[in-house]
Order: structure tokens, then sequence, then C-alpha cells
């Protein structure tokens, strides 16, 4: 301090010290703001991604008209009790939906043990399989491109249900021994 300074005092006769100064920080400001806009745009922009995606495998699936190469969901699959055997090859499925019913149409091939394991899983067995017996009528299976008039040793049983469990018709041919095709219509009615 210089003489002719003379520091500011209080009643007490202590000195009060200069007033700080506040410094901004314009940097770590536009940090913060950059990021509270950032992030939320970030998560609008992969939702609608999302959602673009997932309307685009629902609108294909919808439109498919028969059958279509692949595994029903693991959803479907409990909804219609159609546990698809691992290890069935090929597997094929269509989906039908109405305001009274909704049908799953699924096609494998598998092998005598996979057969065992699905009837019993869907509520029925290999012995409940009768020869010659037709289960899916011609107008259902013509949906999908099936035909049971062919001269194969076919077999077929029924699993009924109460709604709204699924009930089950079940025809498997037996043109190739020890690798059955197993086809089945499960309908859920509302």
């Amino acid at each position: 301090m210089t003489e002719t300074e003379t520091p500011t005092m209080h009643d007490d006769h202590h000195p009060t010290p200069p007033p700080r100064v506040k410094r901004r920080r314009p940097v770590l400001m536009a940090l913060i703001v950059f990021l509270l806009i950032a992030i939320p745009a970030g998560y609008i922009v992969i939702s609608a991604e999302q959602s673009r995606d997932s309307g685009e495998g629902k609108e294909q699936e919808a439109a498919a008209t028969g059958l279509t190469n692949a595994f029903p969901s693991k959803v479907q699959q409990r909804i219609y009790n159609v546990p698809v055997p691992i290890g069935s090859t090929p597997v094929y499925y269509y989906e039908t939906n109405s305001w009274q019913t909704s049908s799953l149409f699924v096609q494998f091939r598998t092998n005598d043990w996979g057969l065992e394991h699905y009837l019993k899983a869907v509520g029925t067995s290999t012995a409940a399989l009768k020869k010659d017996r037709i289960t899916i009528a011609p107008e259902q299976a013509a949906k999908v491109g099936w035909d049971f008039s062919v001269d194969w040793p076919w077999a077929g049983a029924k699993v009924p249900s109460q709604a709204p469990h699924p009930a089950q018709q079940i025809m498997v041919s037996f043109d190739e021994p020890g690798h059955p095709v197993v086809y089945t219509v499960s309908t859920v009615k509302f």
C-alpha cells in the first residue's frame, strides 16, 4: 500500500477485502448449453430411427401373403403355443389377424425326437396322430399353398382348447422316414 492510499475501515477497524471479480467461463458455459441441446436431440434421432425400422418390418410382415422362411418370434410361439423344436429346418410361418380370430400357420421339418417333444409341448402325443386324417381344412391350407390331397403318408391330430387359449390343427407328413414335416394351424379366438 502506498502512503496516499488508506485502507477502508469498518467500525471494528479491520480493513475490508476488495470485492471479488466474477470470472465468466465462456467455454464451460458453451459446453453445458451444447450438451443440454445435443443429448436430447440425439435421443430423438435414435428413437425416430428405431421406430421407423420397426414400422418397416411390421409393414413388410403385414404385406406378406404367404409363408415366410423364418422362425416365428418367441412371442408368436408363446401366444399360439407353437414351440418349434430347435434344429428344425426349414421353418416357415404366416400369421393372419382379424377382429374375432388370429391364426399362425407354421411348417417345419424335424426328426422323430423333435416331433415327440413338439406334440407333448402342445398338449398331445404321437399316439393321437391318426393315419390319413386331414385336420386342416382345404380353404385354410390354400391360404399358404399347402395341399393335403397329395398321396403321402399323412397323419393328423387336433388339440382343442377354450378361448383365449389357442386350438391347434396338426398335420404330419412322413414322406421321409425319420424326418417328418409338421404343418400346424394354431387359432386364437377372442
